[in-house]
């Protein structure tokens, strides 16, 4: 009987490494994502940033 229990034990934990695989990739989609945003929003701001400023004067 002992020999049972070690079994459930590994197909559990195989099951969580691949939750844990999942969220890890779902996580490092939703950065990258958040990083491509800014880094639009930051190039954006730096074109329309100096000129916006010389049109109102």
């Amino acid at each position: 009987m002992d020999q049972n229990k070690p079994a459930p034990r590994k197909h559990k934990d195989a099951q969580r490494e691949d939750r844990l695989k999942a969220a890890l990739k779902a996580n490092m989609g939703r950065r990258k994502a958040q990083a491509k945003a800014r880094n639009m929003a930051e190039q954006s701001a730096q074109k329309s940033g100096p000129e916006a400023a010389q049109d109102k004067d």
